[in-house]
């Protein structure tokens, strides 16, 4: 095994025919950053041009959250300008997963909420530890889901399923979240979730490469994709920057209740 640190922030391994990817700033809930995205853009440029690796694995480090999301920190220190940058930012290096030509497998342990869901999302599948939460919570803080969120997950779950988890930015569990089809099989034991992701990524890397290119383009192919991505952006950039967006940060930070006074 092949161990290799990118900017202290994502841990890459190569197991045989598998490149594992593990989001790590534990500290924060492995919370989504300008370093988290450069470290990914690196590691999806060499993948796509290393025929060896015919899968690849996304996880999170420790045992509370796969990626928590956006880093708020970082979010409410950017002017309106830099946020639509990092959005846009982020929106790429989501899509260059999506279409990496390889299988990408999402190991969900613990929480997957706002752009840590949507990493998720952007992968070809997602196996979830029974203790595994989904949600998109932007609502709650003023904002909306700005990495594909609002794409991606009506196109999983249908529209009304996926409006009634952003309208209310209530969390799923992993139960729920098979039932409603985001998982591509039933929930695993929380210490078993590595052993049967690494099981399933050995057993597609050992099928045809060309003809698991040629099931992705096809499963994949969807017109007004890319144009309703960046529609998304600007939508997101435009809350981002809203006084709502600012009150529901303040107050999560406050732990009390936001008071949402703003025009639509």
């Amino acid at each position: 095994m092949d161990g290799q640190r990118e900017d202290a922030v994502l841990i890459a391994e190569q197991r045989g025919a598998v490149r594992y990817l593990t989001l790590d700033r534990p500290e924060v809930l492995n919370a989504l950053n300008a370093s988290v995205f450069t470290a990914l853009e690196e590691q999806l440029a060499r993948i796509s041009s290393d025929p060896a690796t015919r899968t690849v694995v996304i996880t999170g480090a420790g045992d509370r959250a796969f990626s928590a999301g956006a880093d708020l920190d970082e979010l409410t220190g950017l002017d309106p300008v830099d946020r639509r940058a990092l959005l846009e930012r982020g929106q790429r290096v989501f899509r260059s997963l999506e279409t990496l030509g390889i299988p990408v497998i999402a190991a969900v342990n613990g929480y997957a909420l706002g752009g840590g869901f949507e990493v998720a999302l952007a992968c070809t599948l997602i196996v979830a530890a029974e203790s595994a939460r989904f949600g998109l919570p932007e609502v709650g803080l003023g904002l909306i889901p700005g990495y594909g969120g609002t794409q991606r997950l009506p196109r999983a779950v249908g529209s009304r399923a996926a409006l009634g988890m952003m309208l209310t930015g209530e969390q799923i569990d992993a139960a729920r979240a098979d039932e409603l089809g985001i998982l591509s099989q039933p929930p695993v034991p929380d210490d078993d979730l590595l052993e049967v992701v690494g099981s399933l990524a050995d057993s597609i890397s050992g099928k045809s490469p060309r003809a698991a290119s040629l099931i992705l383009k096809a499963v994949g192919y969807a017109d007004g994709l890319d144009a309703s991505l960046a529609h998304e952006t600007t939508l997101a950039a435009l809350a981002a920057a809203s006084g709502d967006a600012e009150e529901g940060i303040t107050a999560f930070r406050e732990k009390r209740t936001p008071r949402f006074e703003g025009p639509r």
